[in-house]
């Protein structure tokens, strides 16, 4: 095992699959790949350009979100980890299934928020998703904080 791919949503739930994948990857001297698939811009999808406030705060939010992201990877590295990090947009399982080809992904840990069937019948889940679609194992990590 070479590649783990860990999505980050900056939920507890991907902090979590975030420990398990570094507890796995000391083991095999795995590369860890901390991968956020931010939102495409409005723009990009086909709304008209909104007013520059609108834009100037999306800017920020990717801004902040890409300093964390790096942050993380930082704070791995510095336990002697090898990390890298992402941040990629696009449409979530589609963008995370590219990247496990190109990366040459051995393993994928996420996290589960463990919703409910009405939410995954109207938003559907990328757990779920990457389960049924991808051609590497995936390991899902479930929400130790959700209530039973």
């Amino acid at each position: 095992m070479k590649n783990i791919l860990v999505p980050i949503d900056f939920s507890d739930a991907s902090k979590d699959a975030l420990a398990v994948a570094s507890t796995w990857s000391a083991p095999w001297k795995a590369k860890l790949w901390l991968v956020h698939v931010a939102a495409p811009d409005p723009d990009f999808v086909g709304f008209r350009t909104g007013p520059m406030y609108v834009r100037e705060h999306r800017a920020d939010v990717l801004r902040q979100e890409h300093a964390d992201l790096q942050q993380m990877a930082q704070e791995l590295k510095d336990r002697g980890l090898d990390a890298e990090a992402l941040m990629i947009q696009g449409p979530t399982t589609e963008t995370l299934l590219a990247e496990v080809d190109k990366l040459d992904i051995d393993l994928v840990v996420m996290g589960s928020h463990g919703r409910g069937g009405l939410y995954k019948a109207f938003v559907g889940s990328v757990s779920e998703q990457m389960l049924q679609e991808s051609e590497v194992p995936v390991l899902i990590v479930p929400d130790k904080n959700k209530k039973r």
